[in-house]
This record gives C-alpha cells, structure tokens and sequence, in this order.
C-alpha cells in the first residue's frame, strides 16, 4: 500500500544506537547556538552566521507547527541549495516531521510515486516551484521557504517568544532518504530519530580517527547539488561541528567543468566528488590545471577507485583524496586517509626501487604487500562500525576470503518505506546485508570486489561484474570501466563493457577483451567494448548501469559510442 509504514520497523540493533548526550536535532540547535557569532554559510555575497541560522530555524518551525505538522506528518523537501533549505530540513525535525529529500531529476511519476507516501505537505523554494512539481503535488498542501505566488512562506512567520524544542521520538521515523530502486521507482530508506541521535557527524566526541583526520581540514566545505543528499548533508553537519563554512556552488557556466572550478572559485578546502567527477578533475589538472591550492580534501566517493587511478590522482592533487565507503542504508563504513595512501605510495615506491636493484627482497616485498593492501581498499572500519564478511549459507569466513558483506553501524537505516519484502531481505537481525562482495585482509583493510546481483550468466556459469571491471580499468589507457548484463542468443547472457579512455588516449578494443581473456577466461569476456566519453550517475553519485546500458544499447547498438563487438564463448 502507497501509504503503509516499512515491514517491522524497528529500532537499531547495534550497541551504540541510543547513546547519551543531546538528541536529534537538539544537537544540530546547540552547534547553532555555540556558532552565534561565526559565519557557518557562505552563499553567493551572502555570509549567514549560527545565530542568523537558528533564529531562522526557529520562525520555520514555528510556522509548520501552525499549519499543523507535528511528530509523524510527512513533508517533502523539494528545495535548493542555500541556508534557508539547510534550516527547513532542521526545521521540519523540530517539529517531530518524517522528513522525505526529494532529489533534483525525478521524472514526473517518480515524483508522484514518492508525493504518495502519506506526505502531509511539500517544502519548496523559489528555485523549485515549477510547474511540474505543483502539478505533482496537486491536492497537497504547499509551504514555501521564501516568496513563491500563492503558497504562504514560512520564512516570514515572527520570531517566537521561546524557540520550540524538538518533538521527535525516538522512534518516530526522522528522514527518508530515496534511492534507484529495482523496479524503476525510488526507494525510501528510512531512520528513526534514535538512529540519528546515534550519528557521529555532528558530535566531536564521537569522531573516528579518519573522520577526525577529515575535520580538520573542513574550512571551507563546498555543497552543491542538493541537500537531499545524505553525504552531502552529513559532512555539511561534519563541517558546522569542527568549526567551518558551508559554501554553496551554483553553477558558473561557460566550457569548464563544475569540479575543478568551483574549488578554483570558492577558495574551497573540502569537497566531495564521485569517482566519475574525479577521473575528469584529473585529467583536466594535467592538461589545464586550476588553482586548487586551497583544497586539503578531496571525499571521494560512490563506488571503488582502481588503485592505478588512486595513485595517479594522489600524484596530480596532491595528498588530498580520502576514499571513503558507505551506503545508503548504513552511513559511512570505512575510509582510508591520505596519511594511509601516503604511506602505501612510498612503500610501493620503496619495493619497486630494490627489486630494480635486485636487494632487499623480503623486507620490501612485504613493504609492497602492505601498499597493496591499502591502494585497493576502501580502508577500515571504525571501532564503533562491526562487519562481517559471509558465505553463501551466511557463516563468517577468516580474514583473506571472499563473502557477503554485513554491517552494522550506530545510525543505520530500519527499513524501506512500503516494501515489506526487501526490508526483510536487506535488514536481517540487526544487521544490513550490504549485497556487496569484499574480503576483509589480516591489518583490517576491506576490498570491495563487486555486487551480489552483479552478475552475468553465460552458458550457465556466473560471471561477476566487478572482476571485469578492474581488469579494463588496470590498463594504463582505460580511467574508468563498467559492465552490465544483457540478453544473448548464443550464450544466455553476456557481458557488455563501457570504456572512459584517459585523456588523449585510444585503448585497443581487442587488447582490452585479451586482457580480460587472461585474467578471468573466456566467459568473462565482454562481448562488445563501447567508449563513452563519461558514465551517468544515480543521485548517490554511483554510477548508473540501468542508464548507461539504456543510453548505449548494450546487446545491439552503439548508440553514438564506438564499439568493438566480439564472438561470444561458446556454448557447452
């Protein structure tokens, strides 16, 4: 049913999940209130400090409590970028909201298909009031934040007497946050305010050593694309807790990318960037480099970057980049620090140096180990994140072997709105089953090697995506690849490769299939090698197969891309 609550929502089973100290949002109002007399927003001419920000929060709240949403009403957050979206969203929390981020880009019915979701009223702002989105919500009630013709705007409600506090429970549902669903159609996952209550970001003390590291270097941290985003949103709470600005960038036009010129333009020390975005801001710094001497970190996340690519963005940025590993339905999971790449950089260089010499073989080659453990991992989990790599009948493996991956951290999800059945397939006594393949080594280090559901089948046989994909991607001509499934007459299925060649560089077709023959064999071959000139992303910055086979025909068509198509293996 549209309107039914997740399948046996329950509160977090990890130990730490109702932990002491100022719940959610009280801790967010008593960040506000320590930065009165700071600036915590830069937009644009505008310098927005703590106390501006929560008087702000506090006429919001007090205007959604008069329309009448209170603990469990549902509201839309259909908003830009700018303090007054960032002071909604804290807003709706006081008053004990479910608060639903509708992401930029929903077709007309996703839109629908999410405004369904028992949606009490739509938060939108001068920048989004179109046409489509009224048309969306027709029949529910629209609230702005700021002047929009015909809707009242909460941002001129008085300044109450007392500044409300917080009416959430502890499990009530606090945010939905929407990601690509299997079907088509966005998926809601949920969390409770004890779940949030429980996240690390906006306390000091509960920091981890790579996310401490991180503070530190948060300045000046730039958001942009929207705060429905729960990375963005999460590292802009990182930022106002250690003491920095959050700076909006908007689009300047003109042929340079967004990264790296808004870096360049804002004096930014901190952004986050998805692996896509990364391989174009390296490249671009190679043959027309900005200014980036502001920037100290570099977040990159979305999905896991090829050690070679890792090294050369360290070598072209400087020692900026921190990969970081997450998801949706857990937060963050691990992170490894430019400390740590540092490091495995000097001791792979170190290796390297006395085998040339023939010389210190043992030593060095166990220095080498060690970097290699490092470079192709997505780090290690904090102390207060457990993980536990599985087999297939669901029994822990030991350090070195190949499983599912399940997790449990402090702040993660419940559940999914309306789908009972996938709530109970993903959230599985008290943890999440991540459906991520990884091996966890002997230092703790987590490899991600692909996706359960990942897969092609060939002859029969099941080939995994993720092999394929750091076979291409360890070519010296090849900065990103991905490969999808698609239906085949001689063997079932078979695997289909997108390419984004380095800058200025033409891989073989037929090296690269080679390449793939040796490594993995025959089945794992890619029928057809297609370069692309970039890869769409989903909203949480992973890339997005459905819409790059979709866009390139996989199985048929090139679709404007250049394609090398190949014989499949043959049938037994």
């Amino acid at each position: 049913m549209p309107g039914a609550e997740p399948h046996d929502l329950r509160p977090s089973a990890h130990p730490t999940a109702r932990r002491a100290g100022p719940g959610y949002p009280q801790v967010v109002l008593d960040l506000l209130t320590a930065a009165r007399d700071r600036p915590v927003f830069e937009h644009g001419p505008r310098t927005v400090t703590g106390g501006e920000l929560a008087d702000l929060v506090a006429r919001l709240a007090t205007g959604l409590a008069a329309a009448g949403i209170g603990p469990g009403s549902g509201v839309a957050t259909v908003l830009g970028v700018s303090p007054e979206a960032f002071a909604a969203v804290v807003a709706a929390q006081v008053v004990g909201a479910r608060v639903a981020g509708v992401r930029p880009g929903l077709t007309a019915e996703q839109l629908r298909h999410v405004l369904g979701h028992d949606i009490a009223a739509v938060l939108l702002d001068p920048s989004t009031a179109t046409p489509g989105l009224r048309s969306a919500s027709a029949g529910l009630r629209l609230l702005a934040v700021g002047p929009v013709d015909g809707v009242p705007d909460l941002a001129a409600t008085p300044a109450p007497a007392t500044p409300p506090r917080p009416a959430g429970r502890p499990d009530d549902i606090a945010r939905v946050i929407y990601t690509s669903g299997s079907t088509g159609a966005p998926k809601g996952c949920v969390q409770t305010y004890a779940a949030l209550g429980a996240g690390w970001a906006p306390h000091r003390d509960r920091w981890p050593p790579a996310v401490r590291d991180l503070a530190a270097r948060l300045d000046r941290y730039l958001v942009f694309g929207s705060l429905s985003s729960q990375v963005m949103l999460e590292y802009g709470l990182l930022t106002l807790a250690a003491g920095g600005t959050m700076v909006v960038a908007e689009p300047a036009g003109g042929a340079r990318p967004f990264l790296p010129d808004a870096i360049a333009r804002h004096r930014a020390t901190a952004s986050v960037v998805t692996v896509p975005r990364l391989t174009g801001m390296v490249a671009l710094q190679r043959s027309d480099p900005a200014d980036l001497g502001s920037l100290r970190a570099l977040l990159v996340s979305g999905s896991p970057l090829e050690p070679g690519r890792l090294a050369e963005a360290m070598s072209v940025l400087g020692p900026v980049v921190y990969h970081g590993y997450g998801q949706t339905e857990t937060g963050m999971i691990s992170m490894v620090t430019p400390a740590e790449l540092t490091a495995a950089l000097a001791a792979a260089a170190t290796g390297r140096d006395a085998d040339n010499a023939a010389t210190g073989r043992g030593a060095d080659r166990a220095a080498t180990g060690t970097a290699s453990s490092v470079l192709g991992s997505v780090g290690r989990p904090p102390a207060v994140v457990d993980v536990e790599v599985r087999d297939p009948e669901g029994r822990p493996v030991p350090a070195g072997v190949a499983g599912e991956l399940f997790v449990r951290t402090p702040a993660q999800a419940n559940g999914y709105w309306s789908e009972p059945a996938e709530t109970a397939e993903v959230f599985v006594d008290g943890w999440v089953r991540t459906r991520d393949l990884a091996r966890q080594d002997a230092d703790g280090y987590l490899h991600l090697l692909g996706r359960t559901r990942d897969v092609v089948i060939v002859n029969a046989e099941l080939v995994y995506a993720g092999p394929i994909e750091r076979a291409l991607a360890s070519h010296p001509e090849v900065a990103e690849a991905y490969v999808v499934a698609a239906p085949d007459e001689q063997t079932g299925e078979a695997a289909h490769a997108f390419v984004v060649p380095v800058a200025g560089c033409r891989p073989d077709r037929e090296m690269l299939r080679e390449l793939v023959r040796e490594r993995l064999g025959e089945a794992s071959v890619p029928r057809t090698v297609t370069f692309v000139a970039d890869v769409p992303v989903s909203a949480a910055g992973k890339p997005d197969k459905r819409r790059l086979r979709h866009r390139d025909g996989a199985g048929g068509g090139d679709g404007g891309g250049d394609v090398a198509q190949g014989p499949g293996p043959a049938a037994p």
